[in-house]
């Protein structure tokens, strides 16, 4: 490629060749850019800076970083055995209840104060670890989350005091809340910004591999070699993962971009005071599109393997392999959908379509399904037909709406604005199996679980429909690039409002 035609930056405008010239250069630069294609960096590279007649000067930037495939799907790789260990490390003690009890002689209370915990401090946990993620490499934090979960799993191991329990469950709560939010905004450096649908839903898939392996691994271990043995061998594999990371991970590079851009690719503005970030309709949509789908994995994972044995009447092992089956069904969907996205923003469909309205329009689907169970005369079957259906709708958001907030958000900031929103869900986490105990408690037979399904299933519907009104990321890039200074605004590229 042949090196721009120097320019003095204060003469006056350049001939009319000469701005030829120099939009041609810069379209091959783009285009080189928005393909991800790889080559050696293009040293001496300038932008082009509006000034008199649009063009006044050449600005230099050291460097091109550019997409590279193989180390990009590796890192997306690493960060899904993160997100297993992460989900593994969650579920152990809910898993091993009966045994813990027993040994320890805890009582129902007790033991619920222990399972508990554990949230205690996650969510404030996650947006102090976004905001760290601003700011300090992510390969750093990773590391360090990785060895500090294991190192809060070796005081369980060795203890039978209440106290230590809930203390070491206190604080790997705290040191896993920003692991998701980190995770994928590590992956996101790594990916541009048309590519990053089918990478996030591939590592969030981490968390579902993660639960399946739990439930079948974890009561085999306890059953032949006792129940410590499992917070052993989670504290090896912390160990193992960190290993792994630092001989394989890196920093992803496609966040460094010319002063004035924000998020690679994408248009987004370099740093924005918060309050208008977190104001703007596209952040606040994808933060109550995955709040509502977050209220369904949370009974999913707490009340529907009640609902399928005492509502429903299957039997333990009946139950345990339907439970497989709408786990394990949601994952190749969930990873479908992202690629379906992704091949609709390549034949240039705008984000606002190919993201928003396909998470929302799956979230109005799973919501529809909840609601169903309350049809009269539906048979079993067709309940776990409904329940299958319902959970494989629902999480399409985990991985576009990450997308769609990178989009808007400024790189700089988006640690902090995807911790924010995982925080913001997981508030679901909390009140839905609360409020449908409440509904169980005081409602006889199935219908207590169907009617908190059903809240579950009417929630959803309220905030598909607010995203389908709302969410416009291109619409929102420029609304927020409209609020830097003029100088700012000249080195942004046009965006068109989808």
């Amino acid at each position: 490629m042949r090196d721009c035609p120097q320019t003095d930056a204060h003469s006056d405008a350049p001939s009319g060749s000469d701005e030829l010239q120099i939009r041609k250069v810069g379209a091959r630069l783009s285009g080189h850019i928005g393909r991800g294609d790889r080559g050696p960096a293009h040293h001496g590279r300038r932008t082009v800076d509006a000034r008199r007649g649009g063009i006044a000067s050449l600005q230099e930037t050291r460097m091109n970083p550019t997409y590279q495939p193989r180390r990009a799907w590796l890192t997306a790789v690493l960060l899904f055995f993160f997100l297993v260990v992460n989900a593994m490390d969650k579920m152990v003690v809910g898993l091993l209840a009966a045994p813990m009890m027993d040994e320890l002689g805890l009582t129902p209370a007790q033991f619920g104060l222990v399972g508990s915990s554990f949230f205690w401090l996650f969510a404030v946990s996650g947006v102090l670890g976004g905001f760290l993620a601003n700011r300090t490499p992510t390969s750093r934090l990773l590391v360090l989350m990785a060895l500090a979960w294991s190192l809060c799993q070796i005081p369980i191991a060795l203890s039978s005091s209440l106290a230590v329990l809930i203390v070491a469950r206190v604080l790997l709560g705290f040191m896993e809340g920003p692991a998701a939010p980190v995770a994928i905004h590590a992956c996101y450096k790594w990916f541009p910004n048309n590519r990053r649908n089918l990478p996030v839903a591939v590592l969030t898939q981490g968390a579902g591999i993660g639960i399946v392996l739990a439930g079948l691994l974890i009561p085999a271990v306890a059953a032949h070699w006792g129940w410590r043995t499992n917070f052993y061998l989670l504290a090896v594999l912390g160990v193992v993962w960190a290993v792994a990371w630092l001989a394989l991970g890196r920093e992803g590079t496609l966040d460094e971009r010319p002063a004035g851009h924000g998020a690679a690719g994408t248009g987004a503005p370099q740093r924005l005071p918060y309050r208008v970030l977190l104001g703007d309709p596209t952040v606040l949509g994808c933060f109550a599109l995955r709040l509502a789908a977050y209220w369904g994995l949370a009974l999913c994972l707490t009340w529907i393997p009640a609902y399928l044995q005492s509502g429903l009447g299957f039997d333990h092992a009946v139950s345990g392999k339907l439970f497989a089956l709408i786990v394990g069904t949601n994952l190749p969907l969930t990873i479908a959908i992202a690629w379906f996205s992704e091949r609709l923003l390549a034949r240039g469909v705008s984000s606002r379509v190919a993201r928003g309205r396909v998470s929302a329009g799956m979230l109005l689907l799973a919501g529809g399904f909840f609601l169903m169970l309350l049809w009269p005369g539906t048979t079993p079957a067709m309940r776990v037909a409904l329940l299958v259906l319902a959970c494989v709708c629902a999480p399409a958001i985990y991985s576009l709406g990450p997308a769609m907030l990178a989009e808007v958000v400024p790189a700089g900031q988006r640690g902090a604005v995807l911790a924010i929103d995982a925080s913001v869900s997981s508030v679901a986490g909390v009140l839905a199996p609360l409020v449908t105990g409440v509904l169980v408690q005081n409602t006889p037979g199935a219908r207590g679980f169907e009617l908190g399904l059903a809240l579950c299933g009417a929630i959803m519907v309220v905030a598909a429909l607010a995203g389908l009104c709302v969410v416009n990321p291109e619409r929102s890039r420029q609304r927020l690039a409209a609020r830097l200074p003029a100088d700012v605004q000249a080195g942004q590229p046009a965006v068109a409002a989808g």
